[in-house]
């Protein structure tokens, strides 16, 4: 039993396991930082708190992060960018903390009885799970602001506005992948794309807009930051902040297999302006 100290007249707060991680992430350093597939196994006794779960199709875990350090209270976000400032623990997913309680969201792939398939879980073989929650649609903050947190490598960002994307279109389709590259280009020019300043007008698919504003966060009003105009061409985007611009052409579709292993230049016609 996990056991807290508290500063009230009951002395001690015990939090009991209802379940437990399986994973083939063995240390925190193996995990990525979009999460991966797990298996969440919860105990017989709690089995009947999963009554009618499947008809959620993503879910809150709270976890204990059991082999995080406790004695830290500022951290550098290095797994992310090893350049970036300090932070408090309290302004991070950081795993170490007074109190390593974590809380991930995760896709439920597949209930079988009391196991929980999942993917997006940021989690090692053997966590504890402390409790599970629906998410909830009104839970919901559509262009949050938030520090820009970039990471250094390329192939991260790319990992991650794919895993955004996702979530937010729900099918890897060419309109997808065209949002998707188009995002990191403009994230290489002109940095945090959930920017107040930034504007963003897409000429193209339905696809390819609900992508392009999905990472962009970018809404029609309250401030007006995303214009859309439907054609049938390959697709367009065209950037604006601080007095730069870029526009981003389509040059052709983009296959799935093409998507890590192209460059730029081939994929797009880029302009930029300042």
């Amino acid at each position: 039993m996990l056991k807290v100290a508290a500063s009230d007249e009951t002395g001690m707060i015990n939090i009991k396991p209802i379940g437990i991680v399986k994973s083939e992430f063995k240390a925190p350093e193996q995990v990525p930082i979009t999460g991966g597939g797990s298996l969440i196994e919860i105990f017989p006794e709690y089995r009947r708190g999963l009554l009618r779960i499947e008809e959620n199709s993503h879910l809150w875990i709270q976890m204990w992060f059991h082999k995080a350090r406790r004695d830290i209270l500022t951290v550098v976000p290095g797994k992310v960018n090893p350049n970036l400032p300090e932070y408090g623990v309290f302004c991070l997913h950081a795993v170490s903390r007074p109190n390593p309680i974590a809380l991930s969201l995760v896709r439920l792939e597949q209930v079988r009885d009391n196991l929980l398939f999942v993917s997006g879980l940021d989690a090692i073989d053997r966590t504890p799970v402390l409790d599970i929650k629906p998410y909830y649609e009104q839970e919901i903050v559509f262009s949050p602001v938030t520090p820009y947190i970039r990471p250094l490598k390329r192939e991260m960002r790319q990992e991650i506005f794919m895993k955004q994307a996702m979530l937010h279109h729900q099918e890897k389709c060419a309109g997808l992948l065209l949002g998707v590259r188009m995002a990191l280009v403009a994230d290489d020019y002109l940095g945090q794309l959930n920017s107040r300043v930034l504007k963003v007008t897409v000429n193209g698919s339905p696809c390819l807009a609900d992508v392009v504003q999905g990472l962009s966060n970018a809404r029609f009003a309250n401030p007006p930051r995303f214009r859309y105009n439907e054609t049938g061409d390959l697709g367009q985007s065209v950037w604006e902040k601080d007095g730069s611009r870029l526009t981003i052409t389509a040059r052709r579709p983009v296959t799935a297999d093409e998507f890590f292993n192209t460059d730029d230049q081939q994929i797009f016609s880029i302009e930029f302006k300042e």
